[in-house]
């Protein structure tokens, strides 16, 4: 599971890639079992070369040093860090590779922002990586920066389109599944079920109450017509 800080620094680097024209995509596998990038970017340059980037994204010492492969396969490859890490391993990381820097923005400035930003907070780059020759063919990374695209749109349409994928059984799995965790008798607004039933039969009631109020609407409505063109001495007899 990915914690709190790993989604800000996602987050702000995808923001900042974009911002440097290139297309971006998280977790691509790579070619030739080069392992899985945590981001990258590719790019077209105005002479019609492509530039990729590699970017791992690191949190804390453990993870720096977690035994899962490195897929700096690109022409140029980066660490993104929080400072304070950094300063705890930048003796570790290798001459040609950089570093981006993050720093989360100030909640008061936040709240103060005239539009919600775009991003948690900003990267600076604290060591500029050296170019290098791309490590894997390019027209299988192509391919594989491709499928990861797909799969990002992919899951962007199932959450747009919400339930309505899902069969009336399968939902009725979902719910069984959740209701395993036990049932909180103090605390009924706690429990799927209880606040599912609620919110169906307020629904319901509502329901009726509007159709009972445009019931008596066209009631009264009837009853004046018939006041009108049938019997208008009667007045307030009716």
């Amino acid at each position: 599971m990915k914690t709190k800080l790993t989604r800000q620094l996602e987050s702000t680097l995808y923001q900042y890639c974009l911002e440097q024209g290139a297309y971006v995509v998280e977790e691509v596998s790579m070619p030739d079992k080069k392992g899985i990038v945590d981001t990258l970017s590719y790019q077209q340059l105005p002479d019609g070369q492509i530039e990729w980037r590699c970017y791992e994204l690191k949190v804390t010492k453990n993870d720096f040093h977690s035994k899962a492969k490195l897929s700096f396969i690109g022409h140029y490859n980066y660490f993104v860090l929080p400072q304070a890490l950094y300063e705890e391993v930048k003796d570790e990381i290798p001459s040609h590779i950089g570093v981006l820097i993050y720093r989360a923005f100030d909640p008061e400035a936040v709240a103060l922002a005239p539009q919600p930003l775009r991003a948690p907070g900003f990267l600076t780059v604290a060591k500029k990586a050296q170019h290098q020759d791309l490590q894997v063919p390019e027209a299988p990374l192509t391919g594989h920066f491709i499928a990861s695209l797909f799969r990002e749109v992919d899951k962007a349409k199932r959450v747009k389109k919400g339930l309505a994928l899902y069969s009336d059984d399968q939902l009725f799995k979902e719910l069984r599944k959740r209701a395993r965790k036990g049932y909180d008798v103090y605390d009924p607004e706690a429990n799927l079920y209880d606040r599912f039933i609620d919110d169906t039969t307020n629904d319901a009631v509502t329901a009726l109450q509007e159709e009972l109020d445009a019931r008596n609407a066209e009631y009264q409505a009837l009853k004046l017509a018939y006041q009108q063109l049938i019997a208008p001495d009667l007045g307030d007899q009716l």
